[in-house]
């Protein structure tokens, strides 16, 4: 399965947790756009380190959507691989194969623009 279809099924999988329970995930939702906004840090600054923390986590489902998030704020290869690295850093062996799914992504992403 390709990045994009994960990210579609991974969509599809919010919406329907969202019908099921839509107060808790508006909360959840509201909670990520205060965190998200433009601060100190930008948008863009927070998504790198929200993709650096997927990855630690080993969160698949995660990195594809802060992958989306990444390239929609306009991070480039170079911002990304460097916040890889990072993650990497942090996480050890786990973090750079999960990392490697993290590119492997963002370039799909990014070729289709």
């Amino acid at each position: 399965m390709s990045f994009t279809e994960k990210f579609a099924e991974t969509r599809n999988n919010l919406r329907n947790l969202r019908k099921a329970i839509p107060d808790t995930f508006a909360g959840f939702v509201t909670m990520e756009k205060a965190a998200s906004a433009d601060g100190v840090l930008s948008h863009k600054e927070k998504e790198l380190i929200a993709l650096g923390i997927a990855v630690a986590l080993r969160c698949e489902d995660c990195i594809t959507s802060h992958v989306g998030a990444c390239h929609r704020a306009g991070v480039t290869r170079e911002e990304m691989v460097e916040a890889l690295g990072t993650a990497i850093q942090m996480s050890g062996g786990p973090g750079l194969m999960y990392a490697s799914k993290a590119l492997a992504a963002f370039d799909e992403v990014s070729a289709g623009t």
